[in-house]
């Protein structure tokens, strides 16, 4: 026999409310009007019941921050200058609620309980909310539960405000909290259980994001779930591990080798000789008693995972020590392109990193870019999936107008550029947040029909119709973006070039608006003087080219296009008609050898000018800590580290970075400190 839901229980109820306690909050603060100040951080208007009762409230806070008293005089002036008056009440409603209010001494109290009141009209009203959504059968359940979490998780966290605290009170807290440190020799974070790793990180900090990145067969795996193991010995916490590549079994047997140290393919096939039970029971007995959750699902999604994460949080009495995710490469961003997807999917996992007030570990491959090169210690930009630029490509700065070479920004801090916005289709200028090399790579150069050239690596990507394309995706023909105007660098006196060639533009020159600027000639000599002459005025600022007499093809103008947006009302043409883009046809892309090549981050927009070409930039993972796992021994089985893994900690957001050098058991995947102690490098 099914079950039979009564849905009739709460809508003949009147929902919970205390219109006494409003009437007595509006009163006291007419009574008193610095009794404001006492309920301002504790209700908005939402939280009363009566409209009537959030209007005048309404009226009283708008009053309140304009510096204006809250009497009733301006109360009523207010509402009445609104014609919202007469709809509260008049003011013989404003009257009464003055004259039944003795005292404002209890409008505290009273505001707490409007406010719990409040809450549970939003409980009710999530829960039909959620009602409704179940009767949904178009989007999947997965999805309905994560809204339906997320609806509730809302109203605790609108709760929660955030007062002014004094220096005084921090600092106190701060020095007690050092002190305790101090007596007990803990750390900040939670403990990775190798030494040399926490002395550099202080532990895997609560709310940081942290990627663990390495090439296959470096041992990525057995890293974090070592980590993992520790983390929940030392500290007693739930460790939630998200393993997309493995089954929960073989990743239960990688870690019962290790634990028990006796090869994992002996224990596949049961090969286990007498003496081993007894370490096999032992070793049972102690993951047994680690509180490790596994989930292996393969195309786990950020919602689903973030659901589980949230369950298990909550069903461990909100205690959840770590989260591990093996790997981000196998997880599905939605992105347009791969870039974009890994981006959307460490930004995610980031604001659940923030959200439940743990650290995640998640673990990335790199890019095949380090097999291509002789020394195969990995850098930041194996990393990242984006391109680079030559060290010679200059760089518009926003603040100056000056062109400035990549390769003089590494290093450089405080500095803007001018980057396009994707809505307004507007450059403005952006903060730099990372300016930096990422090795000898080959690189090609590519020219447009203004003659803009470029040289970049085969992943750059460059601005489309068709949106962000990399360098090897482009095509002759194919339109990329340009800025359509930058202002020129400015002279402070007139130079004999500038002279010579203003007086050949007077003569056979052109200068139309919209219009390219024009010399014609029948004297090839006089068009190759006058091309040199507009290079040693303008110099990059722009690209002199000489082209035989024929038609030119013109590009669809701005005008005629707003003209079509607006029969079509198109906010996306108009933006695109009213841009500050240029559509510049590719002429070719050639091979120009190999060199050092370089990139910036620009956050938010991740573009900007160069060379007069709007390009993409590298998008800086979210991650507050990355590491890199490095063995020699992998790519020379004769060095004399064999056994020694290196972890590279090539970003700390709020640290130094350095490396740290543990022993690497192949034959359990097991890694180790090093004995003694003393197995890394810092660099501030």
């Amino acid at each position: 026999m099914s079950e039979s839901l009564d849905f009739s229980t709460v809508s003949d109820r009147l929902p919970p409310q205390n219109i006494d306690a409003e009437e007595s909050i509006l009163g006291g603060i007419l009574l008193d009007p610095e009794a404001m100040n006492r309920v301002a951080e504790i209700l908005t208007p939402e939280a009363f019941y009566l409209s009537a009762h959030r209007t005048i409230f309404e009226a009283m806070r708008e009053l309140h921050a304009r510096g204006n008293p809250t009497d009733l005089l301006s109360v009523t002036t207010w509402l009445k200058d609104r014609d919202l008056l007469e709809k509260v009440g008049g003011s013989q409603k404003i009257s009464q609620l003055l004259d039944r209010t003795v005292s404002a001494v209890n409008i505290d109290r009273y505001a707490l309980l409007i406010a719990d009141k409040y809450v549970r009209r939003q409980l009710i009203s999530v829960g039909g909310d959620i009602a409704q959504l179940a009767f949904d059968n178009r989007e999947e359940l997965a999805k309905l539960l994560d809204r339906a979490e997320q609806r509730l998780f809302n109203i605790t966290q609108s709760k929660a405000k955030n007062d002014l605290t004094s220096a005084e009170v921090i600092l106190s807290e701060a020095f007690f909290e050092l002190e305790s440190r101090a007596l007990e020799s803990q750390m900040p974070g939670l403990s990775s259980g190798f030494y040399d790793l926490d002395a550099m990180t202080q532990g895997f900090q609560r709310s940081d994001l942290i990627i663990v990145a390495g090439r296959p067969s470096m041992g990525k795996t057995s890293f974090v779930m070592n980590a993992a193991r520790n983390v929940a010995a030392i500290h007693n916490l739930p460790i939630a591990i998200f393993s997309l590549e493995m089954s929960k079994e073989q990743l239960m047997y990688r870690m019962l080798s290790s634990e028990a140290q006796i090869e994992s393919n002996r224990l596949r096939s049961g090969r286990i000789s007498e003496n081993e039970w007894g370490r096999i029971g032992s070793a049972i007995q102690g993951l047994s008693n680690l509180k490790l959750y596994i989930d292996d699902t393969a195309d786990i999604s950020i919602t689903e995972m973030r659901s589980k994460a949230r369950r298990l949080q909550a069903e461990r009495g909100g205690a959840l020590g770590l989260i591990v995710i093996d790997y981000l490469q196998l997880m599905e961003g939605g992105g347009d392109n791969r870039v974009q997807e890994l981006s959307k999917i460490t930004r995610s996992l980031k604001a659940l990193a923030r959200e439940l007030n743990v650290p995640i570990l998640a673990l990335s491959q790199l890019s095949r870019s380090v097999e291509s090169r002789t020394n195969k210690r990995p850098m930041m930009s194996d990393l990242r999936e984006s391109g680079c630029l030559t060290g010679d490509t200059l760089v518009l700065m926003a603040d100056s107008g000056q062109r400035v070479p990549i390769r003089q920004l590494v290093g450089r801090k405080n500095f803007s550029v001018l980057a396009l916005n994707p809505i307004t289709w507007k450059l403005e200028s952006k903060r730099v947040s990372h300016a930096f090399s990422t090795g000898i790579k080959p690189v090609f150069r590519l020219t447009t029909r203004l003659g803009r050239q470029i040289r970049a690596t085969a992943n750059h990507q460059f601005l489309t119709l068709d949106g962000w394309l990399r360098l090897d995706c482009l095509q002759q023909r194919m339109r990329i973006a340009l800025p359509r105007q930058l202002a020129p660098n400015q002279a402070t006196t007139i130079t004999q070039p500038e002279v010579a060639l203003m007086g050949h533009l007077i003569g056979d020159g052109c200068t139309l608006p919209r219009h390219a600027i024009q010399y014609t000639t029948v004297d090839l000599d006089l068009a190759t003087a006058v091309q040199e002459l507009a290079v040693q005025v303008f110099g990059d600022d722009i690209q002199a080219r000489i082209k035989p007499e024929r038609n030119w093809q013109h590009n669809l103008s701005r005008e005629r296009l707003n003209r079509i947006a607006e029969v079509l009302d198109s906010s996306s043409l108009k933006s695109l008609a009213n841009s500050d883009v240029y559509w510049d046809e590719v002429v070719s892309i050639e091979p120009d050898g190999e060199e050092e090549v370089f990139d910036l981050t620009v956050p938010e927009h991740h573009n900007f000018v160069a060379n007069n070409i709007i390009v993409h930039n590298s998008i800086e993972q979210d991650a507050d800590l990355i590491l890199m796992l490095y063995r020699e021994e992998y790519y020379n089985p004769d060095t004399p580290d064999r056994g020694i893994a290196e972890v590279l900690l090539t970003k700390h957001r709020n640290g130094p970075t350095g490396t740290v050098r543990l022993l690497f058991d192949s034959q359990f995947t097991q890694f180790k400190n090093m004995a003694g102690g003393g197995g890394g490098r810092f660099q501030p």
